[in-house]
């Protein structure tokens, strides 16, 4: 686990990112309910054609990206608009889409969860979504690290589901991993 921007305390909103297959949902949902967070599936926000876009194969671009995540950082501002703190999944794999969620709150958090290539593509093949395994090495050249600057942790994600919920919320509230 490496910490790129360490919190002051804990979030009111956290961003589980990484490629497809990571794990984000299962982790933002378990990190979600540790924390008593609405969780967001960014996948639902995607308008249809981006959904069939990826599901014929063909990697999005930017201007398939920016109405979706415009979409998630309303969200994320509806949320604080109403007191309710957040956990999104959301791949944010490039700097300018991070940029871009954080117009919805500036201070997100970001859980970075990392895999390697064949723990990602076994896990792709053996599941049902949209994004075909195909486009998991498009997915590998276009994520783009944590800066210093960007709040945020890079967790290890080829551990058990609790080992790595343990270290994302030890991250998120300011505490020490497990």
């Amino acid at each position: 686990m490496t910490t790129p921007g360490a919190p002051a305390g804990p979030r009111r909103h956290v961003v589980v990112m990484g490629v497809s297959a990571t794990g984000k949902t299962t982790v933002g949902q378990e990190l979600a309910a540790a924390l008593g967070s609405v969780f967001v599936e960014g996948d639902a926000f995607h308008p249809q054609a981006n959904i069939d876009k990826m599901a014929a194969g063909h990697p999005l671009d930017d201007a398939d990206r920016r109405p979706w995540l415009r979409a998630l950082a309303d969200e994320i501002a509806r949320l604080e608009g109403v007191g309710q703190t957040s956990v999104t999944a959301c791949s944010a794999l490039r700097r300018p889409y991070r940029d871009w969620l954080r117009e919805g709150y500036a201070d997100l958090y970001f859980v970075h969860l990392e895999a390697t290539y064949d723990v990602l593509l076994d896990r792709m093949r053996r599941r049902k979504h949209f994004m075909p395994p195909s486009l998991l090495q498009s997915q590998l050249d276009t994520l783009e690290p944590l800066e210093p600057d960007e709040a945020g942790v890079v967790v290890d994600d080829t551990r058990t589901v609790d080992e790595v919920v343990a270290d994302a919320l030890a991250a998120v509230t300011g505490g020490a991993p497990g």
